[in-house]
């Protein structure tokens, strides 16, 4: 099949297009045809790209770990309809969605909504339980509680204020100014352009932070909680962080099928939308990897369409 591997430039790999064997399944796997897969750049950094689970040197790992498409095989003691449309993740130590088929397990996927397209259903596992995760079983965020959430226009963002609206919060989000408009439409109370205005300066006494980048933005963000304030970050500066305030706010989303059930029922009735900020083809995904797509605007995910 084809498929595009990481090389073994470093810190950073490069994506080179290849024939790569067509993935079977094992004992309770499934294979995916993929038919679209969203893509997260800074994959490309993460342990398990260029890692083994048991830290060997990884080489040809195939990016992609949220993908939408059709249940080709389904492996011995699988639960799973062949030829079933599908969306969800595969597991971060096996090869990804950037390819024709991709291998995960029947608990990482749930039914995709027939209402909406493989473009936007592979654009929300990640986002959607990401944002999920963090604002309810991490900061337990509650109605009427203030949430400030950074880095509003990002494929994890955009879920996080629409999920935060709905539970009853007030939605404070930075983001850039141009994106203004539609971060209000999803939900967004009061949108901080990070460009020209300090969030400290404009917000105070919130209740939960949510941090989607890292550095500087979250040192000065634990200024602005009320004294019962709860502050998560998915920003990868702070996995290796050694402060034990930061380490704890600190997650990495993990696949959960009810919860991405909960998602797929929103997004079938609209309650929860995905928000595709270009969609690629194939060929042009070391592009999309690289962020050198001449149509990306900066708001949502990129999403790879296999069919193109």
């Amino acid at each position: 099949m084809k498929g595009w591997i990481c090389d073994e430039s470093r810190p950073i790999p490069h994506l080179k297009q290849r024939e790569v064997p067509t993935p079977t399944a094992g004992p309770g796997e499934i294979v995916i045809r993929v038919l679209a897969a969203g893509v997260t750049p800074s994959e490309l950094q993460w342990f398990p790209t260029t890692h083994t689970s048991n830290g060997d040197p990884r080489r040809d790992a195939i990016p992609g770990h949220e993908f939408s498409g059709v249940v080709a095989e389904v492996g011995p003691g699988a639960e799973a309809i062949a030829g079933e449309e599908v969306f969800g993740m595969s597991d971060w130590f096996l090869d990804g969605a950037t390819a024709e088929f991709c291998i995960t397990r029947p608990h990482f996927i749930v039914t995709k909504p027939p209402t909406i397209s493989h473009a936007d259903a592979s654009a929300a596992p990640i986002g959607a339980l990401t944002a999920w995760q963090g604002l309810f079983d991490r900061a337990y965020l509650e109605p009427n509680e203030t949430v400030l959430i950074h880095g509003g226009s990002g494929g994890v963002g955009i879920f996080a204020i629409q999920l935060a609206k709905r539970q009853g919060a007030r939605v404070i989000t930075t983001a850039s100014a141009k994106n203004r408009e539609i971060l209000h439409s999803l939900g967004a109370d009061q949108v901080i352009d990070y460009h020209t205005e300090r969030f400290e300066d404009l917000c105070r006494d919130v209740d939960v932070v949510f941090d989607g980048v890292g550095g500087d933005t979250l040192r000065r963000s634990w200024d602005v909680l009320t004294p019962n304030g709860r502050l998560v970050t998915i920003a990868a500066s702070s996995e290796y962080a050694t402060n034990d305030r930061m380490k704890n706010a600190f997650f990495i989303v993990e696949p959960n099928q009810n919860q991405l059930t909960q998602i797929a029922g929103l997004l079938e009735t609209r309650e929860l939308r995905s928000v595709v900020d270009t969609v690629a083809s194939f060929h042009e995904a070391d592009l999309a990897y690289s962020g050198q797509l001449p149509s990306r605007k900066g708001l949502g995910k990129v999403v790879i369409d296999m069919t193109i």
